[in-house]
């Protein structure tokens, strides 16, 4: 079976060039432009109400372990954090691994001290509920009915236990924005939340949060990258139809396949 085919090497050379090509960019000051995510500029928004009604806010991570998906999300984390604890409010976070529960209590414990508030952090709003996955689901909806929490964020990834969630927080009047990349949880996120950010949009975030170069290079990137495969894709589909007229471009295309 061949694996290392020429095309492959192309692929993989103008993905890479775009990206590095985005990223340098980006460090020299270049603005790079990310279209606005409604669903991002609506947190402060949910930290706001939150604080005039003088209740907290719940932000749920999913139930991911150490994993890229709960990264993002506690990168969220952080920055709902901060915006909270400039209105010293509190945000409940819940989680369902015990390496998470150790993480995502230093993400917010250093959010609140990088806003000033530091002595406004309180460790116990860092809960690790459960490892199984309704007995989370259930410690969560208990939360949100005892502390009448005024915003949700669910990001990270979900599963079946998304609707209980979310109806929950709905049925509460709260305001709730959520954001994963499970395919399968997003139309109960879009039915029950306000805001629901999609698939790539969730990873796209943390550059749109942070502004960091590096992160703005890389998904700018990443972004043409697609654009030039789906040119190849379109010309290899016009190049394979041609070649039946033509033997010269049957000839380029079992080059760039490898063949003799």
């Amino acid at each position: 079976m061949e694996h290392a085919q020429l095309i492959h090497v192309i692929v993989v050379v103008v993905v890479t060039v775009l990206i590095l090509y985005s990223i340098l960019s980006a460090l020299r000051g270049k603005e790079l432009f990310i279209r606005r995510i409604p669903g991002i500029d609506a947190i402060e928004e949910a930290v706001g109400r939150a604080t005039e009604m003088g209740r907290p806010m719940l932000f749920s991570v999913g139930l991911g372990s150490v994993d890229i998906e709960t990264f993002q999300a506690l990168a969220i984390a952080s920055y709902v954090a901060r915006l909270a604890a400039n209105y010293r409010n509190r945000v409940i976070l819940p989680v369902v691994d015990t390496v998470v529960y150790t993480i995502a209590e230093e993400v917010l414990r250093e959010a609140y001290a990088e806003a000033g508030n530091p002595d406004a952090f309180r460790s116990e709003d860092v809960r690790f509920l459960s490892g199984s996955q309704f007995a989370y689901a259930s410690g969560v909806v208990g939360i949100m009915n005892r502390e009448r929490v005024a915003a949700n964020f669910f990001f990270g990834p979900f599963f079946a236990e998304s609707l209980i969630l979310a109806e929950t927080g709905q049925s509460l009047g709260a305001i709730q924005i959520a954001g994963t990349a499970s395919i399968l949880q997003v139309p109960f996120f879009i039915a029950a939340c306000d805001y629901t950010i999609i698939g790539e949009e969730f990873y796209a975030t943390s550059a749109y949060l942070s502004r960091d170069p590096i992160h703005l290079g890389s998904v700018v990137g990443q972004d043409y990258s697609k654009i030039a495969l789906a040119a190849f894709t379109i010309a290899g589909v016009v190049m394979a139809t041609l070649s039946q007229y033509s033997p010269q471009l049957e000839s380029i295309l079992r080059f760039l396949r490898g063949g003799a």
